[in-house]
């Protein structure tokens, strides 16, 4: 079958590969939508992210989403014909996190298309894959909105971090998928308010059509935040997207003392975070990493069209023109979110 396989930084080719042999408890899925995500053009532009780098070919893709073509004996939650979404996330429920109900932080976590352990665990942007029962979530709708699963069920893990949302004034500072999936989260949830900043104007014009109540590009205007840092700060809650020290900062600032900032997005390396302005204004600092339980609610929110995620859909384009999809997904110009068709 074919795959989409990053060896060496922008070397990503249409390879044959062997399908795995599926266990008694394996489900055999046809791929048929994968979205792709930031750590994938991060393994295709760069071989990694942080310290970690791809070693050996890996199949890419973890935001996936097909029918069931096969199961193993003791499969009960899917047969074959059944639209799911897999879960990239295959935790070992053994370890002291997962038996505190933490899965996130498994020790020995296995997730689709990830160079952290050797071997790398091969992801899904291939035409069929073998996954646990556990992972195939039944998922009545169109595989390119069921594949939207994954960075839907980060966005309402980092939601769950900030607290209740119910009358909030929210700022999320990056409004690509993850920063513009947060907001939607975020006014489902009960926020009063929602402002979004980036570098570009298409990413704030979709955002105004869809969620913002206001936006600002920072580029453009550079004090566009300004009213909102007045008295101390205005919102409850800050989403920081972007991963890098200004947006921190410039979160931090417009938040009120007593705050929260939740910090989703990732930069390159170590990022310089104003802790007297924390101390200051008695800010509470949180981290958000993966999801677990969220995956499931990802796709319920999905299915019933809680979350219309249609916009946010760029181009669906066939595997064989990966490198095409892959540079298009780079441009946020362009592309909020693009996916390939399997």
């Amino acid at each position: 079958m074919k795959a989409a396989v990053i060896h060496p930084p922008h070397l990503l080719r249409i390879e044959d590969i062997a399908l795995d042999i599926p266990g008694p408890r394996d489900v055999t899925v046809r791929v048929l939508n994968g979205g792709i995500c930031g750590s994938d053009l991060h393994y295709y532009h760069h071989g990694g992210f942080g310290t970690v780098r791809v070693q050996q070919p890996m199949v890419l893709g973890h935001e996936v989403a097909g029918r069931v073509e096969a199961v193993g004996p003791l499969v009960t939650r899917v047969k074959p014909g059944d639209r799911v979404a897999v879960n990239p996330s295959l935790p070992c429920n053994a370890c002291k996190f997962c038996l505190e109900g933490q899965q996130q932080h498994c020790l020995d976590m296995r997730f689709c298309g990830s160079a952290m352990r050797l071997p790398h665990v091969q992801g899904g942007f291939r035409e069929r894959m073998i996954c646990d029962e556990s992972q195939a979530v039944p998922a009545d709708m169109p595989s390119e909105r069921a594949a939207f699963a994954e960075p839907l069920s980060v966005c309402l893990h980092a939601v769950r971090q900030a607290g209740p949302m119910l009358g909030r004034r929210v700022l999320v500072t990056g409004a690509g998928p993850i920063g513009m999936l947060c907001a939607m989260v975020a006014r489902l949830s009960g926020a009063r308010e929602v402002v979004m900043t980036d570098l570009l104007d298409a990413p704030l014009a979709m955002a105004r059509r869809l969620v913002a109540d206001h936006t600002v590009n920072v580029i453009a205007q550079p004090d566009g935040l300004a009213p909102f840092n007045a008295d101390k700060g205005h919102f409850d809650v800050a989403f920081e997207a972007s991963g890098s020290a200004p947006g921190i900062a410039s979160a931090l600032a417009a938040l009120r003392p007593g705050g929260t900032l939740v910090q989703v997005g990732l930069g390159g390396g170590e990022t310089l975070v104003p802790m007297n302005m924390v101390v200051a204004k008695e800010i509470t600092l949180r981290g958000t990493f993966r999801f677990h339980a969220e995956f499931e609610m990802a796709v319920d929110l999905l299915a019933r069209g809680a979350i219309d995620v249609a916009p946010l859909l760029t181009e669906i384009i066939p595997l064989d023109d990966a490198i095409r999809a892959f540079d298009l997904a780079t441009d946020r110009k362009l592309a909020m979110k693009v996916q390939l068709a399997l």
